[in-house]
């Protein structure tokens, strides 16, 4: 095929990507990693029009604007991977150094000891090692859960070895890597890999687009959209799953109901934003004494619910000890003020054979039994015939 009408074909590509790219971005603002990538695209489509005038501007502005233009498409891809996943953002001045350090080397084998393999070589391997970069930043999580990440990855990561090993996979010949005999053969597999690749990783970068919307839906089905917790839907649903294991590897369950004590008063004196803040405080300090595998939720209002797989009664009753001890110890502190809280807790274990419902109950009985005998305190009931004699006690 003509070299020429190969990159015609590149740049058209580019612009058109570019556009769809800019646009996601436009009416999709809050996926991180989007404008960096649309500005990656940007850059190529800007790489592709200045190889196409080669000839009509100076060689010393042509290297300066191909190297400045590779290097800000690979680097903004590894900014949008980093975005993407949530690390911290690369120092900009850190990069703007590389990418000037490059130019100047850029310039010495063009100007001063003129040899375009070695340009070729030095510009292959930064761009390769930023596009590889971004490969294993997102290549993270499960791939069958996040096959989306992987897919970007593959394309992102295959582009940066290319680049790396291409100044190697042709014969330089007499003349270096830019001997006329190999020039039109060099330029055409470059660009059509290019093609390749770039159409690979716009198709990655909806797909990861998709994938986060997706992800946001499913989180605000699933969680409490005030404190993050999962809401009492999806609570249950994960409660029944835990007494399933629990009952079938005959391991203890614990179940903890809890209350904030005199929260109505809360939202009378302080105001409701200030609740608000009271309610995403004490969350912040129940996720603080609880491990990973033990799952909270809200179950309404300033109630609560966690269950503590593979967790005997002992070991349930000094996490809910600690909680409660925190949570007095540490006021909320909002807008409004520094806001005192307490908590009433019901601790109980899951029996063999019952229901869901029946487990919370007697958490629930147990919950307010202490808030009868005074708050701030925790009550446990463990057994069908504790609960009668809670229920008797109370009528």
């Amino acid at each position: 095929m003509h070299t020429p009408t190969l990159l015609i074909m590149a740049t058209i590509l580019m612009g058109i990507v570019t556009a769809v790219m800019v646009a996601m971005w436009y009416f999709y603002r809050r996926i991180p990693g989007l404008l960096a990538w649309a500005l990656s695209y940007l850059s190529g489509f800007l790489l592709c029009a200045v190889v196409l005038t080669r000839g009509q501007i100076s060689e010393a502005w042509f290297v300066i604007d191909g190297q400045v233009l590779s290097f800000l498409m690979a680097y903004l891809n590894l900014v949008g991977a980093r975005a993407y996943i949530g690390r911290p953002a690369i120092s900009h001045a850190r990069a703007a150094g590389m990418g000037a350090a490059l130019v100047v080397l850029a310039l010495h084998f063009t100007i001063v000891q003129p040899n375009p393999g070695i340009r070729f070589a030095v510009v292959s391997a930064v761009t390769g090692l930023l596009f590889i970069l971004g490969a294993r930043v997102l290549a993270t999580g499960n791939v069958h859960r996040f096959p989306a990440r992987y897919i970007f990855a593959l394309a992102s990561g295959a582009h940066g070895l290319f680049l790396l090993i291409r100044p190697l996979l042709f014969n330089p010949g007499k003349a270096g890597l830019f001997d006329p005999s190999y020039a039109l053969t060099i330029s055409q597999i470059i660009v059509l890999e290019s093609i390749v690749a770039m159409t690979l990783l716009a198709f990655g970068s909806l797909m990861l687009a998709n994938e986060h919307s997706t992800t946001e839906l499913r989180r605000l089905a699933e969680r409490d959209s005030l404190t993050s917790v999962f809401n009492s839907r999806t609570f249950l649903t994960l409660l029944d799953k835990a007494m399933s294991r629990a009952r079938r590897k005959k391991l203890p369950l614990a179940v903890l109901l809890l209350d904030l004590d005199h929260f109505k008063s809360i939202n009378d004196t302080w105001g409701h934003k200030a609740g608000d803040d009271a309610l995403r405080h004490f969350v912040g300090i129940a996720n603080g004494c609880m491990r990973n595998e033990d799952v909270i939720g809200r179950m309404g209002g300033e109630e609560f619910a966690i269950f503590l797989s593979d967790t005997d009664l002992t070991e349930a009753h000094g996490v809910a000890e600690r909680m409660r001890a925190l949570v007095a110890a540490h006021p909320a502190t909002t807008a409004e003020g520094t806001i005192p809280l307490t908590v009433s807790i019901g601790v109980t274990l899951a029996l063999a054979g019952e229901a869901t419902d029946a487990l919370l109950h007697r958490a629930d009985v147990a919950m307010y039994q202490a808030k009868r005998k005074g708050r701030d305190r925790i009550e446990t009931i463990l057994s069908d015939a504790d609960l009668r004699t809670s229920t008797s006690i109370a009528a």
